[in-house]
């Protein structure tokens, strides 16, 4: 284990957890297997299926981060990532495998950073392709708040271009 690089992801994070751990181990497996470097733009790419402390570590370790469009959130809730490397076309998904026994906090932790990855994780292909690179759309005035908007995120209501906060969605109750 990189001691190095696990304080400056407990440093980023804030504190240490097994959560955190979670992810250095699902970023060490994919650096591992797939040979992959520091991501200065959009040449890897990781799909998080949670939102969870994990999440920072990805970023620190392979440079996905939202503002370049390589870290893509798709909430199901599993401890589940996804890896793809757009130079060469290598893909993982490292899929958190259930804990045996009861642990505290702490043991969790350091049985997952000492573990082997095929330990903790499954190591599967994505059931999906690699996510199109980011995409710039014109700014669009909402016709109700006067904020701009990208003109995908606009909707249309009795003529009037709304962002998300500002259209009522229809519905009829289910």
């Amino acid at each position: 284990m990189n001691k190095e690089l696990w304080n400056k992801c407990i440093q980023f994070h804030g504190h240490e957890c097994p959560g955190l751990a979670i992810g250095f181990k699902a970023c060490e497996a994919a650096v591992e297997k797939m040979n992959l470097k520091f991501s200065s733009d959009e040449e890897v790419v990781c799909v998080t299926e949670n939102d969870a402390c994990g999440v920072d570590a990805v970023q620190v370790i392979t440079g996905c981060t939202l503002g370049k469009g390589n870290l893509i959130y798709r909430g199901t809730g599993k401890m589940a990532f996804s890896f793809f490397n757009r130079e060469n076309g290598d893909s993982i998904r490292v899929v958190l495998k259930q804990f045996k026994d009861e642990m505290s906090r702490e043991e969790r932790e350091r049985y997952i950073l000492e573990s082997p990855v095929d330990e903790v994780f499954e190591i599967k292909k994505p059931k999906f392709e690699v996510p199109k690179t980011a995409r710039l759309f014109n700014t669009v005035i909402c016709d109700k708040c006067g904020e701009g908007v990208p003109e995908n995120k606009i909707r249309m209501s009795e003529g009037k271009k709304l962002c998300l906060d500002c259209f009522e969605e229809y519905t009829r109750g289910w």
